[in-house]
């Protein structure tokens, strides 16, 4: 998962992008990237491994000159934890064009060889998200004949679609025109249009989550929709194209259940009372399948999980409670590579107050379990804390499969819920009562909102690609590309390199 921006204004655009990646900062803490530009100083860029503080300092910050520019936040979902691979990426032909892309391409390996092979194009890193700059700029430099006009644009970005399938949300520049934004044609990653009158002009900013717009002032306008191409000149004038085709919209329901935060409206769906729902649907759930429960309390997995707990404890008429205390300067625990990483992490993560536990039965809300290993670590914890009995529950169904639409889920085999029951999954992670919300209860708590939408990408938990592409091949070949010991090797080449370097 990641999180792109980009700004069209009449001041510098380097505070705003960079207050923007701070904001979204959750939707990626591998790398960040800015770049800019004005006519003065051309282009200019900073991009790093690390979070957003850290990679811009100020002197980064005041070369970043101009008033038009994209930014990144990333976590790797295809390449690797490469500086190399931090984005946006730049080709210098036609025009010169950057790019900032949030998503995955399910056709990855096919395009890359047509790109080399075909289209004559070279290829530097193993990031989906270079190939896809090149399917772009190869198809502007095809339709383009002197400076390119907004329908040049608009043919383009369709020649991307017929090419490309996957999931993906971009933010391009194209040096000394504008900034172009479009969202794959099932619509399973966000991408939403906000703007704002300075001082009598329009400015326009184009992101991956509303809350950004809202912490710089920009009034939400819509969704950028599912294939649509906006197009947004260096002078604010704005262009869009609507999508034609057939696709059904689709987002990515797992942006409304952990990715995206509380505060933003995605779809024109609010992701805090989609969260809301989907804690009186789980009461619904403990009801039914627990009507004789013994709960004390009812404690949230902090901090996605606290909306939806709030509801649990309301409907069931239990007392809630907050039982930890979370480390902020910890990152998330189900994207680092190795199970024994990440159980040494929630206890650096987090600390449970014990009078919260001790001589109670305890039901633990969390928003999903990917892996199991955060969860049985948290169970142990509350154990220790003094806990009689440790019921948990997931404001998520069982996740059976891997995302292949932009989230870093891992390998099959690693999914605990995979080829497993729910008791078998209640007996490893060690609690005394495992309970899932169900996949049509989850549709309800999020689709309530916005009842246009009918569907979502929710393959994660049924095993239905939206796309259409995804074959067993495929999937056989993520799970070499994904599992925890390809990570570490790739991790491993990658720290002799930085070490060849140093020296």
């Amino acid at each position: 998962m990641c999180g792109v921006v980009g700004v069209v204004s009449t001041q510098a655009a380097n505070q705003a992008l960079y207050n923007a990646l701070t904001v979204m900062q959750h939707r990626g803490q591998d790398a960040a990237g800015i770049v800019t530009w004005n006519e003065q100083d051309g282009l200019t860029q900073r991009k790093a491994n690390g979070l957003v503080r850290d990679v811009f300092r100020h002197r980064h910050m005041m070369r970043l000159t101009g008033n038009v520019g994209v930014g990144h936040v990333r976590y790797p979902t295809a390449g690797g934890a490469k500086s190399s691979e931090a984005q946006p990426f730049y080709v210098n032909s036609p025009y010169g064009i950057c790019l900032a892309h949030n998503g995955n391409l399910t056709n990855y390996d096919e395009l890359a060889a047509l790109l080399i092979d075909e289209d004559r194009r070279h290829l530097s890193t193993n990031s989906d998200s270079e190939v896809l700059l090149n399917v772009f700029a190869h198809e502007l430099q095809r339709v383009v004949n002197g400076n390119p006009t907004a329908e040049n644009i608009f043919d383009a970005v369709a020649a991307v679609h017929e090419r490309c399938t996957g999931g993906y949300a971009v933010v391009a520049m194209i040096i000394g025109f504008g900034i172009v934004a479009f969202r794959d044609p099932n619509g399973i990653r966000p991408l939403v249009l906000g703007e704002r009158n300075i001082d009598g002009h329009k400015a326009y900013m184009v992101a991956s989550e509303s809350v950004a717009l809202d912490s710089l002032q920009f009034q939400r306008v819509r969704d950028v929709g599912p294939g649509e191409c906006i197009f947004i000149e260096n002078d604010g004038t704005l262009h869009s194209r609507s999508n034609t085709g057939d696709a059904p919209h689709t987002p990515c329901i797992f942006e409304y259940v952990y990715f995206a935060r509380p505060d933003s409206i995605l779809d024109d769906l609010s992701v805090y009372k989609a969260r809301l729902r989907m804690g009186e649907q789980l009461a619904g759930k403990i009801v039914r399948d627990f009507p004789d429960h013994d709960i004390d309390v009812v404690i949230p997995i902090p901090d996605t999980s606290r909306t939806a707990a709030l509801q649990v404890a309301y409907h069931l008429g239990v007392k809630y409670r907050e039982g930890f205390v979370k480390n902020r300067y910890i990152g998330r625990t189900f994207i680092m590579p190795g199970q024994a990483e990440r159980a040494q992490s929630v206890r650096r993560k987090l600390n449970a107050i014990d009078l919260e536990f001790r001589n109670k039965n305890v039901l633990l809300v969390d928003d999903s379990i990917v892996r199991g290993t955060t969860s049985q670590q948290i169970i142990k914890l509350a154990r220790e804390a003094g806990a009689s009995k440790v019921y948990f529950a997931s404001a998520a169904p069982p996740v059976r499969y891997p995302n292949v639409y932009g989230i870093d889920m891992p390998a099959v085999s690693e999914l605990i819920a995979n080829g497993r029951t729910i008791e078998e999954i209640q007996e490893i992670i060690g609690a005394d009562r495992l309970i899932y919300q169900d996949l049509h209860g989850l549709i309800r708590s999020v689709r309530h909102g916005n009842s246009a939408i009918r569907e979502f990408d929710t393959s994660c938990f049924s095993g239905e690609y939206v796309t259409g592409d995804v074959t067993k091949e495929y999937l056989d070949e993520l799970e070499m590309r994904r599992n925890d010991a390809a990570k570490k090797s790739r991790h491993g080449k990658q720290k002799r390199a930085s070490n060849v370097v140093a020296l």
